[in-house]
């Protein structure tokens, strides 16, 4: 048993251990049970599923206070809380991802469920080697801290001029010259064998779900470059950093079915983000100029609150009255698929 008391990057063994645990039993469930048919997720649904994910959030954090204190237990709710909010951007692509390659909406759970066991292993990766980065080099804290305030600033400057073209995204143009892939829907399925109509050979093609998973997985890399030193500016403990990353993902993912009909209603929480990462990026600053050993991990947890309460009221007030956008026409299913689903 003193195997589980060892030290792994930082804590003990068996808080990893049972962290993983919780993970594994907790996407059992998702697809064993909640999801173990296809469906189309309703709002009251995903807003339930999200709850669970939420309260289980909160909930760790009442073992990490119980198992390392006060000040950790702060520390994770403020990284649970900043990397929540920081990927409402992720639901917004992840949106235009699914309506891009016509993926019909019963079938959108399967690819975010098996996203999440990609950005478990990224993400491990990155914090991992975040963590060894600072460690041995402190000062790379400030190159974290110094790259938040500027994203910061410039996400000010552009506000909502940013625009999405997947069309002409590099990553899905090489995708669908390297991989065969087919045009149409093939149930839940993300590759399926088909007749090469040049060679008449049985081959392997890959579907829009696979396409759609990949691109996905991808963007959310893009996303742990902001999110990923924003929590090591909170804490440098790597348990803290990767748990709170990925509780918060699995809920936000759980909540996205409800959240893309009304992310307009959250047009204006971008510029709530904006100052939310000048005020993580200069945090580390603050405390040096005031002599401090770290800024307060009570009064972050209170100021972030504050501004992101702020961003959601103000956005809420100026869209009231707004008109829903129209909804995008269902995809019409091929012969061979619409033949499978019966």
């Amino acid at each position: 048993m003193d195997i589980l008391l060892t030290l792994f990057l930082g804590q003990p063994l068996w808080m990893w251990l049972t962290f993983l645990s919780i993970m594994l039993a907790l996407l059992v469930f998702d697809l064993g049970v909640l999801n173990r048919d296809d469906h189309v997720i309703g709002v009251a649904e995903s807003l339930e599923t999200s709850a669970l994910y939420i309260s289980l959030g909160l909930a760790f954090g009442g073992f990490v206070w119980w198992q390392l204190g006060t000040k950790p237990a702060a520390q994770y709710l403020t990284a649970f809380v900043v990397e929540k909010t920081l990927a409402l951007d992720n639901i917004f692509v992840i949106a235009l991802i699914f309506g891009f390659f016509a993926i019909p909406a019963a079938y959108q759970h399967r690819v975010l469920f098996w996203g999440i066991l990609g950005v478990i292993v990224l993400r491990g990766i990155m914090i991992g080697l975040g963590a060894t980065l600072v460690e041995q080099y402190h000062w790379v804290l400030y190159l974290f801290a110094g790259f938040l305030f500027l994203t910061g600033i410039k996400m000010l400057w552009t506000g909502d001029t940013e625009e999405h073209d997947l069309a002409s995204n590099p990553v899905v143009r090489f995708l669908k010259r390297r991989l065969r892939v087919t045009d149409e829907i093939h149930r839940h399925g993300f590759t399926v064998k088909q007749t090469d109509p040049v060679t008449g050979r049985t081959l392997r093609y890959a579907t829009p779900l696979l396409l759609a998973l990949i691109v996905i997985e991808i963007a959310d890399l893009v996303f742990a470059v902001d999110s990923v030193p924003a929590v090591f500016t909170i804490t440098t403990d790597p348990y803290i950093v990767y748990t709170s990353n990925i509780f918060a993902i699995l809920g936000l993912r759980a909540l996205y079915f409800a959240l893309s009909a009304i992310l307009r209603r959250f047009a204006y929480l971008k510029y709530a983000l904006s100052v939310l990462l000048v005020f993580i990026g200069s945090k580390i600053f603050i405390a040096d100029l005031m002599g401090w050993e770290k800024f307060p991990p009570v009064w972050s947890l209170g100021i972030t609150f504050a501004i992101l309460s702020a961003g959601v009221a103000y956005s809420l007030w100026k869209t009231r009255g707004a008109p829903p956008p129209a909804p995008m026409p269902a995809p019409v299913p091929d012969a061979k698929t619409a033949h499978e689903t019966r």
